[in-house]
């Protein structure tokens, strides 16, 4: 796996990441940030990143929640409603608030677009689940280095909040692509509606889709919830938004 293990320094700490580049073939790469959902950066993480990267890019997979902890972020296995679960989730949400996420994200851009096996220009950033919101942050806040951002079965996207993510979408200039789940806690019908109506009010490039699946359908060794068939499909699409903004 052309996987290589690097270090980002933050004014907040050093936040760990991994960079992955085709299994053949040479650069340089466009390139992707690469978000992991709340319960961090692990190997179906790893898998996933490669085999964006086997499709021709370079792709960076930083531990956002550095600030909470070095990698594996839990050192139990967690489970929904559980006391040291939800404390942890508590720990990790305090480690990367909303007005974290735009600067942090943009640092991680500026450091992949640095490598020498990026190409320069712009790059793309995706997320998931808790970070899928981090994607849209990112590109309002560096709406000059993101082409594309995408988030699969992203939460809190259309809030009643002063600093909820669809407030930014003036700021944005990249392409975003949003993968609903029809069962999910952390977006609800409505919200991906109200969405979907401040995106037409915006009127730059997107795409807004309801998958039939569960919250976090996208990632390997989610029991009961993962979902193949529509995760290859999420994939497919992710890598048609980013081949139509980057290549």
């Amino acid at each position: 796996m052309p996987q290589t293990k690097l270090d980002i320094a933050t004014p907040d700490g050093t936040a760990e990441a991994f960079l992955f580049t085709p299994s053949s073939g040479a650069g340089p790469w466009p390139g992707v940030v690469y978000l992991s959902d709340i319960f961090g950066v692990r190997p179906a993480y790893h898998d996933m990143a490669q085999r964006l990267a086997d499709k021709g890019y370079a792709v960076l997979l930083p531990n956002a929640f550095y600030r909470a902890g070095p990698l594996p972020l839990f050192d139990f296995a967690p489970q929904f409603g559980e006391e040291r679960t939800m404390k942890r989730f508590g720990e990790l949400r305090v480690g990367l608030l909303n007005e974290m996420m735009g600067p942090d994200g943009a640092r991680y851009a500026d450091f992949l677009l640095s490598r020498p096996e990026v190409k320069r220009g712009k790059c793309g950033i995706v997320g998931y689940c808790f970070t899928g919101q981090m994607a849209v942050h990112a590109a309002a806040q560096a709406p000059g280095t993101f082409a594309a951002a995408l988030s699969f079965h992203g939460g809190n996207l259309y809030t009643d909040e002063p600093d909820s993510p669809h407030l930014l979408l003036p700021k944005i200039k990249a392409r975003l692509y949003f993968g609903h789940a029809t069962n999910d806690h952390s977006i609800s019908a409505d919200a991906i509606a109200r969405l979907e109506v401040a995106l037409k009010v915006w009127g730059g490039a997107y795409e807004s889709e309801t998958y039939p699946a569960a919250h976090g359908w996208c990632v390997p060794g989610r029991e009961g919830i993962y979902d193949p068939v529509q995760a290859d499909r999420a994939f497919g699409k992710m890598v048609e938004v980013l081949g139509a903004a980057l290549k």
